[in-house]
Order: structure tokens, then sequence, then C-alpha cells
């Protein structure tokens, strides 16, 4: 599985779309909003990882992505990736591989696929940390999107280019 060759230029993706939180109790429609954490620990990043992949496995767009790579792996996926979270938002250095080698053999992807993961993840940390600290993973998730959208397409991304930059 090889992530595809230059790709022609498309209209951005829209990393601005927010599920409107759940506010209501008894509103059974919206999702249930955990409390906001002002602070960043293991217990936040493992709720953070395994609220987020529960949703990427419900997404009609990434969930066959990840489904078809990891099929019934996902538990130590999780594991993974609290791990990852942890090194990359903690110093914990928990996670020792190398990401770009493991994520540059998925066959599909588009940057379709990064628009709808980093606007997941935007949603998640909104819903769960404080501002700062969202604001924080968000960058972070954008450096790793960054860097494995220019593996696969040879570019960076409509995200993260310059005004009028190609």
């Amino acid at each position: 599985m090889l992530c595809p060759g230059p790709v022609q230029p498309t209209r951005p993706p829209d990393f601005n779309h927010r599920a409107a939180p759940r506010t209501d109790p008894m509103d059974s429609t919206a999702p249930l909003q955990p409390p906001v954490r002002h602070t960043l620990d293991l217990a936040g990043i493992t709720d953070l990882v395994h609220g987020f992949y529960a949703d990427v496995r419900a997404d009609a767009l990434l969930g066959p992505v990840f489904d078809a790579a990891l099929q019934d792996r996902w538990e130590p996926h999780l594991a993974r990736m609290v791990d990852f979270w942890s090194t990359v938002a903690l110093g914990s250095r928990r996670y020792r591989r190398n990401v770009l080698a493991r994520h540059g053999a998925l066959e599909g992807v588009t940057p379709a696929h990064f628009a709808a993961w980093v606007g997941l993840w935007r949603q998640h940390t909104e819903r769960r940390f404080a501002p700062e600290v969202a604001h924080s993973l968000q960058q972070a998730a954008h450096g790793v999107a960054r860097a494995l959208f220019r593996k696969c397409f040879g570019h960076l991304p409509a995200f993260d280019r310059p005004a009028g930059g190609h």
C-alpha cells in the first residue's frame, strides 16, 4: 500500500467545521461533552486518544482507511497512539517508532483524509481542553499531518502553505 504520487491541486480543505457540542444532558442527538481540562497529563491524553479514534472509526471517510490498515489490531494501535501523543505532548519518550515509515504505506489516502483527521482532532481537543492546551495539541497535530502529507504528496498541505503559495 503506497501513498499516491503528486496530485492536482484541489480546493483547500475546510479545517473550521465544528460539531455542535452537547449542552443539554437530555439531548441524546449530540455527543456528550467531557469536562474541560486545564492541564495536560497522561489521563487526559488517554481520554483524548480513545475518544478521537472512536470517532475516526465511525467516520465515513476515515474509518475504512483505518479499518483496512489496522483490521483487528485497534487496541495495540490505541496503546501506541497514547505512547506517541504522550511523547509529543509530555516528553515521555514512550514512543520510539518511525511515524513516517509506519504511515507511508497507506493506500487510498487523499488530501481529504488529512483534512478530516486534522478537523476531527481539533474538535476533540477543543471539547476536552482549555484553549491554550487545545491549541498546543492542534499545533502538534498539524506538524504530524504536515510531515505525513509531504511524504505522501510531495508538497505541503493547503493548511500549511502561505497565502498564494504553492
